[in-house]
């Protein structure tokens, strides 16, 4: 990932603190509500352990497929209880792990010596290491592109849910009733616009 050590922090707050309320809030409600929620908890506390400076964590060069299975794990996880936007996250944070491997892979000629470990541990202009950062750009642009215009279409839709008309009809009573709801609405748009982020800057 490219881009100023700021960014990379900001997508560390952001995400870790929409995960981070997401597996709170994940304790109550129904069965699919609590998983539905791990869900989404899980995928903004690992897009900010992505997301990390160089400074805060030299990442090992084998931290990429260790992402890459991680996420694998939970894309399926989320494929079998029928949760299409958690999926396509985890495969897009797969995709996102794999791009930054495999070009550093070829260019050492997967032999994982001085020349891939030099090239993986590489401090691009976001100051990251490891699973975030190469020496070039990866992955595919029509992928890419297409993972953009997804994000984009659901950053729209759902911050457009968060227009409280309906709740200030309501009157106040019922504006408490749906805070809750509407800040677990608006950590899945703030995931969002972090996916967003690091797709721009893969």
């Amino acid at each position: 990932m490219h881009g100023p050590p700021l960014v990379g922090w900001l997508l560390v707050l952001l995400c870790g603190a929409a995960g981070a309320y997401c597996l709170a809030r994940a304790r109550t409600g129904t069965a699919a509500r609590r998983g539905e929620l791990r869900g989404e908890g899980l995928m903004g506390l690992g897009m900010a352990v992505m997301a990390l400076p160089a400074s805060a964590m030299a990442a090992p060069a084998w931290s990429s497929w260790l992402f890459a299975g991680a996420f694998g794990a939970m894309g399926l996880w989320a494929l079998a209880r029928r949760h299409v936007h958690h999926a396509v996250g985890a495969l897009a944070m797969v995709y996102m792990a794999l791009a930054m491997v495999l070009p550093a892979a070829a260019a050492g000629g997967g032999s994982g010596g001085p020349a891939h470990l030099a090239e993986m541990h590489h401090a691009g202009p976001m100051g990251q290491v490891g699973p975030m950062s190469h020496a070039a750009p990866g992955g595919l642009p029509l992928l890419t592109v297409v993972l953009l215009a997804y994000y984009t279409v659901f950053v729209i839709a759902a911050g457009l849910r968060l227009v409280p008309a309906a709740v200030a009809a309501e009157g106040p009573v019922a504006a408490v009733a749906a805070g809750r709801p509407a800040v677990i609405r608006a950590c899945r748009v703030a995931m969002g616009i972090a996916m967003l982020a690091m797709l721009l800057t893969l």
